[in-house]
């Protein structure tokens, strides 16, 4: 299968949560299809994740990039082993489903050092694999209202929200209007957050990559053993 684009994703093993948050978004990742929805569900989640969908249950950590001029997908494998043979778990925390602006997102109650250091780590680490923006990408991203600090972000690392700007988030919504936004909010509440792990630890890092219709599919899962 030809890639487009790579990332560097926390993706999760199944479990009750991520099972059923894989079903919410409609597309599993690791086996490349769409999956059904959760049971019993009050309202329809399609219309709602049509965007999240294509990129697959996730925290990003290196955000989505074309290739290097000389650089391979192998050598780019090659590089996320041997990152996490060299790196440590760090805890996530207790997520709960919140709005992020218009959209909603699992969140960390309190994001900590440890994690905001690993996922800088990431950026600077893998930068050498990432091509330019091309000038119609940085006009695209600069048409968002940034920071001084995202613009800087978005020049330095290719996108505006990583080093201090960046908040982990596990994205489950497009964005909604504010009433659709409660009511998908309240069914989240009722059933995914009591599914959530007390702790979540970020302990392993998923190669990604982009099909040519705009899907992101797992290529590989290292666990952070360092």
């Amino acid at each position: 299968m030809k890639f487009d684009r790579y990332a560097i994703y926390h993706s999760f093993a199944p479990a009750p949560w991520s099972d059923w948050a894989v079903g919410w978004l409609g597309w599993d990742m690791s086996t490349g299809r769409a999956a059904p929805p959760p049971h019993d569900l009050p309202l329809d989640p399609e219309p709602l994740t049509r965007t999240p969908r294509r990129y697959g249950l996730h925290a990003t950590l290196k955000p989505p990039f074309r290739l290097a001029s000389g650089q391979t997908p192998e050598a780019l494998r090659i590089a996320v082993a041997a990152f996490c043979a060299d790196h440590a778990p760090v805890p996530v925390g207790r997520l709960r489903p919140v709005a992020l602006g218009r959209f909603l997102a699992l969140m960390p109650q309190t994001q900590t050092t440890e994690l905001t250091d690993l996922a800088a780590r990431i950026v600077r680490g893998f930068d050498r694999f990432r091509a330019p923006l091309t000038d119609a990408e940085l006009t695209r991203r600069r048409a968002a209202r940034l920071s001084s600090a995202q613009q800087d972000n978005l020049f330095r690392w290719g996108y505006p929200h990583v080093m201090d700007a960046f908040r982990y988030h596990i994205t489950l919504t497009d964005r909604l209007g504010d009433d659709t936004r409660a009511m998908a909010l309240s069914v989240l509440d009722a059933q995914l957050a009591p599914r959530l792990p007390h702790c979540l630890m970020l302990d392993a890092l998923s190669l990604v990559g982009e099909d040519t219709e705009g899907r992101f599919h797992l290529l590989a899962r290292h666990p952070l053993t360092g």
